[in-house]
């Protein structure tokens, strides 16, 4: 007999609609009944990010600045979030990583009760739950799409009819954990479920490309690994420290010649908590959204839950592979981690950590952050069986050369950003 793992599911609100019942009809919603006779902001990117800029460029500050956070700051005036995220104390907690923790006490309140099936990766689109298609639109601030061209252009207004496909949006996390906290819904009229596809992926590694900024990230979490909706996205926020996963050192696994046509860099993680692959560089974006992609369908097919960061404007993905869901749900997850609340999905498996409770925040710190996460990661064992599986589904090799250390970017102090203007300057520890 088979057995089905559930754990009572609470998910974060992402959308002011998500609470309501009904359909959209008549709420100048994303779904079929609204969108088509709309007219959205459009920003169209070029088809390829690598090419020396035209003379009719939008200019680089453009996407980051100029839209994307200038729009989202327009909804805080607007009143659309349900509280204010650049209000919550944050702190850079000493030690050699320097994970950042935030305090959100009120984060986790306002969601309501679901049974979530956390032993399934995939599991087919449910029409009849809260889903994108049911947001106000109001909430989005642009479609974001590809212009085919050599240049990136913006249109104030563009009817949404346009194109041989459903168009894809940026819209307002309502219940954000940093500032410019945004969802990318791709093709949200053709009701994808949350797995990653080679068009989707390519667009969130655009998205990163355009925004231009080591400092904006885009994450994804699957089904059973802290996914609380079941419709395709990719969350993405403005954080102007390194991540500790950034910061931490790398192993680079050598590849055989014939698996180098693509350019893309494979290495894994060490001295970090959660077990993870880097992929990095390649000959082109697609080159390497095309590698990551068919990692991530591996793990999708053989029911591996796991998480992505897209990171340095799209030039570095971690992938990690991780059980933390299944532990809970088989009840192998002290009492004490269960009662911080803290669901690791992959803004806090890459060091930024949000807290319920005060008495977590005031006594952060490397040790305590270091037990949560390890609770996620795979065993050696089974990463390196997951590990070669990867290898296998995408084509690569490795060669019989000894793996390589290297120190990340941010391994030096002069790389250290400031702070957020929210993060008290004395709270940051500059390694």
């Amino acid at each position: 007999m088979e057995m089905k793992l559930t754990i009572k599911r609470v998910p974060t609100v992402l959308s002011n609609y998500q609470e309501e019942g009904g359909g959209g009809c008549g709420r100048n919603c994303l779904g079929d009944c609204c969108l088509p006779a709309s007219k959205l902001p459009l920003y169209a990117f070029k088809a390829d990010p690598k090419k020396p800029a035209q003379d009719d460029e939008l200019p680089t500050e453009f996407f980051l600045n100029s839209l994307l956070l200038a729009q989202w700051e327009d909804r805080v005036a607007r009143g659309l979030f349900r509280y204010d995220v650049t209000a919550c104390e944050t702190k850079v907690i000493p030690g050699e990583l320097g994970f950042v923790a935030q305090l959100n006490e009120g984060r986790h309140l306002k969601k309501r009760p679901t049974e979530f099936r956390v032993d399934r990766v995939l599991q087919p689109f449910d029409s009849a739950k809260f889903n994108f298609t049911k947001v106000g639109q109001e909430e989005v601030l642009f479609r974001f799409e590809k212009g085919g061209g050599d240049s990136s252009y913006f249109l104030e207004n563009a009817p949404s009819t346009e194109g041989d496909h459903a168009p894809s949006v940026v819209a307002i996390n309502v219940s954000p954990i940093e500032y410019g906290h945004v969802l990318l819904i791709p093709r949200v009229l053709d009701r994808l479920p949350q797995q990653i596809d080679p068009e989707s992926f390519l667009l969130a590694l655009h998205m990163a490309a355009e925004a231009a900024s080591p400092y904006f990230r885009l994450g994804y979490n699957s089904l059973g690994a802290f996914a609380t909706i079941n419709h395709l996205h990719f969350q993405a926020y403005y954080l102007s420290v390194p991540f500790p996963v950034e910061k931490a050192p790398t192993k680079k696994i050598p590849l055989a010649k014939c698996a180098l046509n693509s350019g893309v860099k494979v290495s894994k993680l060490t001295n970090f908590p959660v077990r993870g692959l880097v992929f990095e560089r390649g000959n082109t974006l697609k080159d390497l959204a095309d590698v990551v992609t068919n990692a991530c369908i591996w793990l999708q097919e053989n029911n591996v839950p796991f998480n992505v960061l897209i990171s340095d404007s799209g030039r570095r993905i971690f992938v990690f592979p991780q059980c933390y869901a299944e532990k809970q749900a088989l009840g192998e997850v002290s009492q004490d981690l269960l009662d911080t609340q803290v669901n690791p999905a992959v803004w806090e498996i890459s060091g930024h950590i949000v807290l319920k409770r005060r008495t977590d925040f005031e006594e952060a710190s490397e040790a305590s952050a270091w037990r949560l996460l390890a609770e996620v990661s795979l065993s050696e064992e089974r990463f390196e069986e997951v590990k070669a599986c990867i290898f296998e589904a995408t084509g690569l090799t490795e060669s019989d050369e000894e793996e390589e250390s290297s120190e990340s970017p941010y391994a030096s102090s002069s790389s250290v950003p400031r702070a957020s203007s929210h993060m008290s300057e004395g709270c940051l520890v500059l390694q």
